[in-house]
């Protein structure tokens, strides 16, 4: 079952003061670890109770907000001022989770922008992590975009930021036509286009994220279906190759589209991420 409450961002944020809905899930006993969740983008962290069940049955807490924009939470759907706005809201949570359980290890998990997200907090706090992993990270974009694309997107981030210029499919979503419907009828999924800045936001992540990925040095699983039509599986590939963490995997899933913790072999892939952590756990 879980519990719903807010953070507020501070004062150093570029989006400070803003409200961010948090969502916690705690096991029957006391947790054995605390997972830190980073939803993807347009979603928010209530698609992930079927996740959050799965981990608090092998007795992990797990704590999530609803990014800057998403959800339940204060800002702008499609826009956003500085991706920091999404780092800065897992700083938050991460301070929560200190003083709420101290001296508990302590996992991040992070899909799609929210494995770009986790990407650069670890490039900045893995020493608060004992491990993490990564689904569907939007570390390199579906489709390239050309140096043309590149100019017109910084341009209009800066004139017009708020301007939709791309829209998502959401067949790309699952293989499961009831998840797609669920996806496409929940009120709190943003259906509109991204907007021109955090179109912008979005390749300097990236950038940003491709250039830190060798400072990563913590135990880091990459999981990613093989036809991912929103994240490009070498985006998994790229940060496999380029982190320096000896301890490390890639499960590459054939066939299996963006979403894969809701795709039909959720069960096997939910037992990949449990097990991984199950043994990091285990190691402190």
């Amino acid at each position: 079952m879980s519990v719903a409450f807010d953070l507020i961002l501070p004062s150093g944020s570029v989006a400070a003061g803003a409200r961010l809905h948090l969502t916690r899930w705690l096991p029957d006993g006391a947790p054995r670890a605390v997972v830190l969740l980073a939803h993807g983008y347009a979603e928010h962290a209530g698609r992930y109770d079927h996740v959050a069940a799965r981990l608090t049955g092998a007795g992990y807490a797990v704590y999530a907000v609803d990014h800057w924009g998403h959800g339940r939470s204060d800002g702008v759907p499609g826009f956003v001022p500085r991706f920091s706005a999404f780092t800065d809201g897992m700083a938050e949570l991460l301070t929560l989770v200190e003083i709420n359980h101290p001296g508990l290890p302590r996992l991040l998990l992070g899909h799609s922008m929210g494995g770009l997200v986790s990407t650069l907090f670890l490039i900045e706090r893995q020493d608060a992590f004992a491990a993490a992993a990564l689904s569907g990270p939007a570390i390199l974009p579906a489709q390239p975009p050309s140096r043309f694309t590149v100019w017109v997107s910084r341009f209009l981030s800066r004139f017009f930021p708020r301007l939709g210029v791309l829209s998502l499919d959401a067949t790309g979503v699952s293989r499961d036509p009831a998840v797609v419907a669920a996806y496409v009828a929940d009120p709190l999924v943003y259906h509109g286009k991204i907007g021109a800045r955090l179109g912008k936001e979005f390749m300097d992540a990236m950038a940003a994220a491709q250039a830190g990925a060798p400072n990563i040095r913590l135990p880091i699983l990459f999981q990613h279906g093989g036809n991912d039509s929103l994240a490009a599986p070498d985006g998994s590939r790229f940060l496999f190759e380029h982190v320096s963490a000896p301890d490390k995997r890639l499960e590459l899933y054939p066939g299996l589209f963006h979403e894969i913790y809701n795709e039909p072999e959720r069960d096997a892939v939910l037992g990949d991420l449990v097990g991984w952590f199950d043994a990091h756990v285990s190691r402190n």
